[in-house]
């Protein structure tokens, strides 16, 4: 693997190659090597509860709130160290419910999303879904992986206060790149999300007041800003390698390592999102039993490239010349723009994944 050049002698572009991307090809090795990991697949009913209780803790903090001023340092702390952390753990229970991991039934999923959404104060858990699923079945491919930057943020945030504009909003970029890039219908379930969370806006203004509600949306942003579970988003997929950048026109051959794992205490908050190699390999396995998939295949991941700290990544992809948003490994490939999974695309994981993952 190339040495990356210094950064006035390096161009910039992404990380083209023409290889798959790593995470179909390994679950078919674990598959064979330890075919018992079928057995993890399926919900985890413990979500729900989760998600119940996170949503009471915000609605509490609202609650008490109410009469503290919104420029004071106990409201902003609040936000920050309790709320953020809360709304961040709602983004990722929102991921996992996105892969139907807390009820057997779809539809039971869909409306615990939209539970989950209320304390964010903005309805998205219905669009997130499909652009969701499309980022894990067309990984790094342009022009469908929405959690690929754009050219044009890869150009004007190209420099340190640029990535500490785009880490400090990047709440807004993951929000509004994928409508960018390409819209999906608007379904019943969009409408549904929409009026709901409309609706509890408007129940909390009514009841609580402006302070409660500028609470939720105000840890929505701190938990996608510079807080230390935010790191998440950046080191998942940005190449933190120090490799030589390949063009669309000749890409390479050999693809620099595109997903990292984070194996910390954060996780604890976070959905285990942090073992994230296990999750793209595994979709259909739960937050719960992710841990016990890294254990028995141990051999496949123990190789792999890892962040030992969340907060540690926002500084390291600011400071270093060598990490940008053109950081991402890119494939070209034209494909129709599905949500969707069918039985085929989790194969050798047999009928049960199958049916507990559609």
């Amino acid at each position: 693997m190339a040495v990356k050049k210094t950064t006035e002698e390096q161009p910039s572009d992404w990380l083209w190659t023409y290889q798959e991307e790593p995470h179909r090809t390994r679950r078919h090795q674990i598959i064979k090597a330890h075919p018992e990991v079928t057995k993890l697949c399926g919900p985890e009913p413990l979500t729900k509860w989760t998600v119940l209780l996170v949503v009471s803790i915000q609605l509490t903090c609202a609650a008490l709130l109410r009469n503290t001023p919104i420029l004071s340092w106990s409201f902003f702390l609040t936000a920050y160290i309790v709320g953020a952390t809360a709304n961040q753990n709602l983004f990722l229970a929102i991921h996992e419910i996105s892969h139907n991991l807390a009820f057997r039934k779809p539809i039971y999923n869909r409306l615990l999303a939209i539970f989950a959404n209320i304390p964010i104060g903005i309805p998205y858990s219905a669009a997130f879904r499909p652009y969701h699923l499309i980022h894990h079945k067309s990984l790094g491919i342009d022009g469908l992986d929405t959690d690929l930057p754009t050219k044009l943020e890869a150009v004007f945030l190209d420099s340190i206060l640029g990535k500490a504009f785009f880490c400090t909003f990047q709440i807004l970029f993951y929000a509004l790149r994928p409508m960018a890039i390409f819209q999906l219908p608007f379904t019943h379930i969009h409408g549904l999300n929409l009026t709901v969370q409309i609706a509890f806006d408007c129940l909390v203004v009514k009841y609580l007041g402006w302070h409660s509600m500028v609470y939720f949306l105000m840890s929505s942003f701190l938990a996608g800003s510079l807080h230390p579970t935010a790191g998440h988003f950046i080191s998942e997929h940005y190449v933190f390698e120090h490799v030589a950048p390949s063009t669309k026109s000749a890409p390479s051959s050999v693809a620099a390592p595109e997903t990292y794992s984070y194996y910390g205490i954060l996780n604890f908050f976070t959905y285990n999102v942090g073992l994230h190699n296990e999750h793209h390999d595994f979709p259909a396995i739960p937050w719960t039993r992710l841990w016990k998939l890294r254990e028995i295949a141990h051999e496949f991941y123990e190789p792999l490239p890892t962040h030992t700290s969340w907060s540690y990544v926002i500084y390291q992809f600011i400071t270093d010349p060598n990490v940008s948003l053109w950081s991402r490994v890119k494939r070209e490939q034209k494909r129709k723009v599905e949500a969707a999974w069918t039985p085929d695309e989790i194969e050798g994981m047999d009928e049960i994944a199958g049916k507990k993952s559609q």
